[in-house]
Order: structure tokens, then C-alpha cells, then sequence
């Protein structure tokens, strides 16, 4: 690891002013920054810790909705009771994510900003564009089983390793961000992330030198609300596919329905295409399997991964049995 220096933010104003500073970069829980920094992937010359500025309640909002401050902790966030009870697909996703000692010291905001990657990314001799721009991607043509099906470019198929980001998304949260001289703005999280195209390494919309201060929950909508996720093992492992769907039904109809994707992309995949397919339709598994069909027509697979595309078929078929209550 290289030098770097180290200083505590007291409060936001403060934060945003030393990231002017050329080489400074935000860290809270350091769970994905630090493991970069040892590699060498990111070689910050400055670091400014905001993990103890003012931004750990969860509130409630007048609309029956929560603000989350983006250093509330994943632990707490997900043992929280009214998320647990109004948004039980965020604590879901959230208990899926990492280790229990890693959901212990990341925040949400540092959740939300995982970078979006692959081993070849990790790997300084391959080539890759997220590392070095205009460099080339190993993974097309190369190791590729774990890699995005959709919204890939040919410059990254990287997938978003973040099981949060994909049920907020589903629930229509909003990103609270603050940037120089106070500014604040909100940004839909479907707006947020940025899909690779010819800039892979511009992963979101942030803007210089601005930080994520809360997220915002919309009061929860109706039906019931589900997140699971498929990986190589039980614990402490990326999405090979994962599924949030949230799906209500009066007398076996399917009234509303939200489908997302997580480790198919490389964001959080809302899929309105499934949606259209259940909307107004029986709760059955021809339903489910159109669904599925729609959600998947724009997939690609590239060698390796192309089981990935049926394996999201049935993990979303299997999700809207058990959140419509039908088997």
C-alpha cells in the first residue's frame, strides 16, 4: 500500500472541502476501497474519513416512507424493525450481502458506491478498462462464467456486486447527494448507475467532489416482497443471479408487480419488460415463465455465462411462485 494522508471530517462542509485536494477519496468502512488500495487499484493520495459525521438515523418521513443516512451501518439497517417490517426485501437483500463482520462496518452510502468489477480487474496484467481505460477487457473472449448478460458493452461486461442496491431499486429509493458550496440534489437510484458503453470507469452519476448523504424510501408499495439470491456458495459470495420482486394479487390477479436483477448487469437490472408480462395476469406459472421469457430477450451470453440467462429464468419464475403465494 502505498503513503497516503489520512484526515477525520468533522462535519460535511468540511468533507466536501478537502476533497479538492487532487488525489482525495471518501472512506467510510473502507470494506471495498481498502482491499483496492492494498492491490494497488487505487492509489489515493488522500483519504478523508466521513464514517463519523451525523448521518446514521433512519427516520421516518411524514409519507410513511424512511430516510436512511447513508453511514447507518448494513447491519443496522437491516435489523432496523421498520425495515424489516415494511421493507423486508432490503433486509433480505442486505443479510445476503458479505460476512456478518462486513455488514458490522460498511455503510449504506459506501454500499451504494461498491465499484462494479470482475477477477480481471483485480488482475493488473489483463487488460481491463475500468483499471485503465481504453486498455481492452480480458473477460470478453476470456474467464467469463460470473459476467453481465445484460446491458454489457464491449468495453466491460462486469457485473454490480451490491445485493442492497438492487432491492432499493426495486422500491424506487432516492439518493440524497450534497455536493460544493451545500448544493443538494436527489437522484432516482435507477438514474444513478451508469451503464458501461465506451466509459466503463464512470460508474454513476456523481458529480466532483459530492457525497451520498441518505437514502429515501417511498412508502412501501403494495403486495408481498421477496430477494433471493443464487451464488456458487452459502455465504460471503457475489449474486451469480438474484431476484427482487415485489408482486400483489386480488382473487389469483397479479395487480402490481416490480421484478429487479442483481448479478446480471452492470447495475441493478430493473426489468420492466417482466413487469408488462404480469401485469393484469393470473398468478400461475405460465404467467411467471412469460415473465421470465420477456425478461431475458435482450440477454447475451458470451461463452461461459450463458447459463446464466436460463438460470435467471427459473430464479424468477421461482420467486414470483413463493412472493404470489402460489406453488
Amino acid at each position: 500500500m502505498r503513503p497516503f494522508i489520512y484526515e477525520r471530517a468533522t462535519d460535511a462542509r468540511a468533507a466536501i472541502a478537502a476533497m479538492s485536494t487532487a488525489g482525495a477519496k471518501f472512506i467510510s468502512g473502507g470494506t471495498n476501497l481498502l482491499d483496492l488500495m492494498k492491490l494497488e487499484i487505487e492509489q489515493p493520495t488522500h483519504l478523508v474519513d466521513i464514517s463519523r459525521l451525523a448521518f446514521k438515523d433512519i427516520e421516518e418521513l411524514p409519507d410513511g416512507g424512511l430516510r436512511i443516512g447513508a453511514q447507518a451501518s448494513n447491519s443496522d439497517t437491516a435489523a432496523d424493525r421498520r425495515v424489516r417490517t415494511r421493507y423486508p426485501l432490503l433486509s433480505q437483500a442486505l443479510v445476503a450481502g458479505a460476512s456478518g463482520q462486513l455488514r458490522n462496518k460498511a455503510s449504506v452510502g459506501g454500499n451504494l458506491l461498491q465499484r462494479t468489477r470482475c477477477p480481471y480487474f483485480y488482475d493488473t496484467a489483463s487488460a481491463c478498462n475500468k483499471r485503465n481505460p481504453g486498455s481492452g477487457c480480458s473477460a470478453i473472449g476470456g474467464l467469463n462464467r460470473s459476467h453481465a448478460i445484460l446491458g454489457g458493452s464491449d468495453a466491460c461486461i462486469a457485473t454490480h456486486p451490491s445485493d442492497m442496491a438492487v432491492a432499493m431499486t426495486v422500491l424506487d429509493a432516492q439518493i440524497e447527494l450534497l455536493g460544493a458550496n451545500q448544493a443538494a440534489r436527489r437522484v432516482a437510484i435507477a438514474d444513478f448507475y451508469r451503464l458501461p458503453g465506451d466509459t466503463p470507469h464512470i460508474e454513476t452519476v456523481l458529480g466532483p467532489n459530492e457525497m451520498i448523504t441518505g437514502v429515501v424510501l417511498p412508502p412501501p408499495p403494495p403486495g408481498r416482497q421477496v430477494y433471493r439470491k443464487v451464488r456458487d456458495r452459502a455465504s460471503y459470495a457475489f449474486a451469480l443471479v438474484s431476484v427482487a420482486a415485489i408482486v400483489a394479487t386480488d382473487g389469483g390477479t397479479i395487480t402490481s408487480a416490480r421484478v429487479g436483477f442483481g448479478g446480471v448487469a452492470p447495475k441493478p437490472w430493473r426489468s420492466v419488460e417482466a413487469e408488462a408480462a404480469l401485469m393484469g395476469r393470473p398468478a400461475t406459472m405460465a404467467t411467471y415463465r412469460d415473465a421470465a421469457e420477456a425478461a431475458m430477450t435482450h440477454a447475451i451470453g458470451r461463452g461461459q455465462n450463458d447459463f446464466k440467462i436460463e438460470l435467471a429464468k427459473r430464479t424468477l419464475c421461482r420467486t414470483l411462485a413463493q412472493v404470489a403465494q402460489v406453488g
